[in-house]
């Protein structure tokens, strides 16, 4: 069962739980981690501006003064699962989130899917590295 929209951090367990029963887990621990990582803070980056010089080729220019669409006090990543897509070189993340834009409208439920592929060479801590798909 969701928590009503509105609920505020208290029901972003509730939605996490919904998600984790709706999509059991299919990847290895260290890949999950990763990926969850990775989506958790290109969405931060996207959102808020926060970290978009960790992408250059995800955020070209990001030196430039570019008024993010959230402030960082006022997003909040409500929920995420990473999950195979389709093939094992392929992975979803799936995020659930809520902001208040500059207007000061406050959505929460909002949801992203970013995906990704399994890049060569492995990552250095031995595990494989993971790239963001292009838009298409």
């Amino acid at each position: 069962m969701l928590p009503p929209r509105g609920e505020g951090a208290a029901g972003d367990r509730a939605i996490q739980q919904a998600l984790e029963s709706a999509w059991p887990a299919d990847l290895p621990a260290g890949d999950e981690r990763q990926l969850l990582a990775a989506g958790r803070a290109l969405l931060r980056a996207d959102a808020t501006g926060v970290g978009r010089d960790r992408w250059p080729e995800i955020f070209p220019g990001s030196g430039r003064a570019l008024a993010p669409a959230f402030s960082t006090a006022r997003f909040r990543i409500q929920a995420a699962i990473a999950r195979r897509n389709g093939r094992p070189d392929r992975a979803v993340v799936h995020l659930v989130w809520a902001g208040t834009d500059r207007g000061g409208t406050h959505t929460d439920g909002r949801i992203t899917d970013l995906h990704f592929t399994r890049s060569t060479p492995t990552h250095k801590e031995g595990g494989p590295a993971w790239s963001l798909q292009p838009r298409i």
